[in-house]
Parts: structure tokens; sequence; C-alpha cells
């Protein structure tokens, strides 16, 4: 049992909505007998286990790993011969209660925004002149569980030219310099939030039922604009497997896991954060029990919600076309990439067989 789990089993589910008590069960009863059972058969000898079920809940830190694995291998057919860059789109936290409130849409129009800043940026002659893809994920927590909506973009820096003739790279640098970034993302979001406004599709409750007002809206929109919005970009990566691996670490990734959990008893929790406004010294957070639940369940997305969006040459309807362009222009041959696997061993016959390979047997037993 994960120490999550026994966190979970000692405290109450009150005041929780329909889909965080959802989630708050399924990791409490994940793997244990209560879920159902079913047989895992070797397929060499032909012996099998009896296995508790897992809740496969995609907010669930137990169930991420084979998810993540089987992601990464569809994305290494995705790559193109350019160098990747990782950036980070940031709200400021003046939206907070805003976006709490309006997940659905709000968290859609973030990764939107993210998504066209950077594919339309990058069309333009003064940058890369090119069509290119991005890759988002959503993440909405801080590294103390506060709320926190941000989206990482894993952008490869290379493209179509818009003739459809040529492929170009950019340099080791990012090819978009971040204050052209930040300010083309925030004039995209106001605007589109402005809109949604004047369509009556935003919710405002509580301590944000005064900005169902224009004025008090226009207002905070005015304080929006004359602030700095933090985009954030990294170096590139160094090989092709780096990126999707490091790509599915952020897109299986949960509010926190066990490894920064320090210290937990009957009253509160303590866990391991990385303070960013103090040069990203370690620290260790105590909270009292029922806090690290409502901050953990803080984070459950509206339920159907898509957190892993691709946009450009990767989106669905372009990626197929993309590809086959890409590969004819710059000759390519493709060279499968072994990622690492999950290996199971029999007791009996000692065979080793892959977790990921989809042709072991597993058959599903009702639960008593």
């Amino acid at each position: 049992m994960s120490k999550i789990q026994e966190i979970f089993n000692s405290i109450s589910a009150k005041s929780l909505s329909p889909s965080q008590i959802k989630v708050f069960y399924a990791i409490k009863n994940c793997r244990t007998p209560l879920l159902g059972k079913h047989i895992n058969k070797c397929p060499s000898c032909d012996h099998t286990e009896l296995l508790n079920n897992s809740c496969r809940n995609r907010h669930c830190p137990i169930c991420q790993k084979i998810n993540q694995e089987k992601w990464i291998q569809k994305q290494l057919e995705k790559l193109v011969p350019a160098p990747y860059f990782h950036v980070v789109f940031t709200l400021p936290h003046e939206l907070n209660t805003l976006m709490f409130q309006n997940q659905r849409l709000l968290y859609s129009l973030l990764m939107k925004a993210a998504g066209d800043t950077i594919t339309e940026l990058s069309s333009n002659s003064k940058y890369l002149n090119a069509k290119v893809g991005v890759t988002s994920v959503l993440h909405t927590w801080g590294q103390n569980l506060s709320f926190h909506p941000h989206v990482h973009c894993i952008v490869p820096g290379g493209g179509i030219t818009l003739d459809g003739l040529n492929f170009v790279t950019s340099s080791k640098k990012f090819f978009i310099p971040v204050r052209i970034l930040s300010s083309k993302f925030k004039g995209k979001f106001l605007f589109h939030l402005k809109n949604l406004f004047n369509e009556n599709k935003l919710s405002f409750f509580n301590k944000a039922a005064s900005l169902d007002d224009a004025e008090k809206f226009q207002d905070l929109i005015d304080v929006l604009y004359n602030i700095d919005w933090v985009v954030f970009c990294k170096k590139p990566f160094k090989t092709p497997y780096h990126v999707v691996n490091y790509l599915g670490r952020y897109t299986h990734r949960v509010a926190i896991s066990d490894a920064r959990i320090t210290d937990y008893d009957e009253e509160s929790v303590s866990f391991k954060y990385k303070d960013y406004k103090d040069s990203s010294k370690i620290k260790t957070l105590k909270l009292l029990k029922s806090e690290f639940l409502r901050r953990f369940l803080m984070h459950v997305l509206p339920s159907g919600f898509t957190k892993i969006r691709h946009y450009g040459l990767l989106s669905s309807r372009n990626l197929k076309g993309a590809l086959l362009k890409i590969s004819k222009i710059c000759k390519l041959k493709i060279i499968p990439y072994k990622l690492k696997e999950i290996i199971k061993v029999c007791p009996i016959c000692g065979h080793k067989f892959n977790l990921l390979d989809i042709s072991t047997t597993n058959t599903a037993i009702e639960s008593s």
C-alpha cells in the first residue's frame, strides 16, 4: 500500500464534489480486493496468478507507470529531425479564482492560447517562417500543492516551410524570444476571455461574484494587461529519446508522489517541495491531513477533460500527412528506439515478459 493510500484510509471524505469522491475512493481502493481481481497468465508455462485490480484513474499515483510507457512508445513515431524545446506558459495568480470556477472552459482556453501562440509566431518570417507542431500538457499544481494552472509545451525547433517544399530547423536557441511569446500569449488569452464574458459563458461565485459586473470585470482585464506574464524556455534536449521520456514524465505526473512525502501521522502530512521564490531550495511543508486532502483533490480535472493536446503539424488532422512530407523531404530512414521495458518474471519457469506487451493474458474476475 502506498503512502498516499495510507493517508487517504485515515481520512473521511467530507464536502467533496462527485468527481473528487470518485478519485478519492479509486485511489483508496486501488489494488485492493474491493476492486476485484484478475488472472495474470505466463505466456510460456501458463502459470497463473490472482492479482488485485488497479483503479486506472488518471489521478492515481500508483497506476501511471505502464500507461506512461505505452504513451511514450506511441510518441516515438511522431519525432522530427530537429532540436526540441520545453516551453512553459503560466497564468498570473490574479486569475486563479476565475480559473477554478470555470475549469473546463478556461483550462481549454489556456491550452489553446499557448498552442496557437507558438504555431502562429513560428510561421512569421521574423522567426522560423515554417509550420511546426506542439504537444501541450496541462498541470494545475505548484510544488506545495497550491492551485497553479500552467501548460508544459514540447516544441520541435523545425518545421515545413509555408510553401510546403522544405524542412527548416532552428539553432540551438529557441527561435522565438520569450518576451514575444509572453506578449502574444497574454493578448490571445485575454481576447478570448473577454469574448467568453460578453457571451455570458463564465460563472462567478463567492469571492469572484463581483466580476459579474462589466466594469469590475474590465478592471481585472486592465490589471492583467499591465503585468508581465511568465513564459519560460529550457535548453534543447540531447536526443529524441530524451524528448519523449521527459515528456512522458509530465503527461502522467500527478499532483504529488510517494517519493516526496517524508512523514505522516494521525494528524498531519509532511512533504518536500522546491521553493522557486527562494533560489529553488528544497524545503519541507507540514499540513493537517484535511488540508493535504483538500489540496490534492483540488487538482482533479473535469470528467473527460483532455489534458494532453497537439497543435499545428502534430494535430490529429495534420499529423499523418506532415510526417510523410517531412520523411520525403529529409529522406529519413525510420530508426526504432528501444525503451526501458517493464519486466515480469514468472516464479515457476523464470520466463521474462514485458508488461507493455498487449498480448499478455489478463482475465477479469468480478469482485464478490
